[in-house]
């Protein structure tokens, strides 16, 4: 964009001064400073910014649509993948270990109590007292198998549906693997914290019982 000189006529030797200096001035601010190459980069930022503020406005009215705008790219359905099958690993290997130990505890706690009946075969007090502790010690540990046993369903159920997920990109089996690594920490949190309970219960009786003597 330039100004011509020849297209402005005047009559006063003054006004052609003034009005050629502000027309080379003008001409070297537009060579500077291009006027449609700044039109450009402002409708450009205006675009932007409103097409920005409308995908903010879109996800305000949308909160599902995303947790502040993240999202699992390839990285993190790798890292998902291989947390799921070693959490399917482990929860299998638990299952056999929780299996093992209740055929050992069964199968031990009748040999103990058939052991103890022949030795104490006439002493019935001896006898009977033994097969309480022994069949005590046997559901406690079976107990303790059950809860661990639940433990380990949870992270195989977690496994199982994280797996399914991201080979379907089934976005309901997703929600329901959290759910159910929800549930497992949260497990393991009531458990943690009954001990605590059941440790400091014990240490106060332990304080308690050791000054009274």
């Amino acid at each position: 964009m330039y100004f011509d000189r020849q297209a402005i006529k005047t009559k006063s030797p003054f006004c052609k001064s003034i009005l050629g200096r502000s027309l080379q001035f003008c001409n070297i601010c537009c060579s500077v400073f291009p006027i449609k190459h700044l039109l450009k980069q402002i409708t450009a930022s205006i675009f932007i910014e409103t097409k920005t503020n409308f995908n903010m406005e879109q996800q305000n009215q949308n909160p599902d649509a995303g947790l502040f705008g993240l999202s699992i790219d390839t990285t993190g359905r790798q890292h998902l993948t291989e947390a799921a099958r070693w959490a399917r690993f482990l929860a299998i290997v638990g299952f056999v270990f929780i299996a093992l130990v209740a055929i050992v505890l069964i199968a031990g706690g009748s040999y103990f109590v058939n052991m103890f009946g022949r030795v104490n075969q006439y002493n019935e007090v001896g006898t009977g007292f033994t097969t309480g502790v022994t069949i005590g010690i046997i559901i406690y540990y079976l107990c303790v198998a059950l809860l661990v046993f639940f433990a380990y369903l949870f992270l195989y159920r977690f496994a199982v549906n994280m797996k399914m997920a991201l080979q379907g990109n089934n976005q309901e089996l997703l929600n329901r693997s959290f759910q159910n690594l929800k549930i497992l920490y949260r497990y393991w949190g009531i458990l943690t914290i009954i001990g605590l309970i059941f440790f400091g219960l014990a240490f106060v009786i332990g304080i308690l019982g050791r000054a009274s003597m």
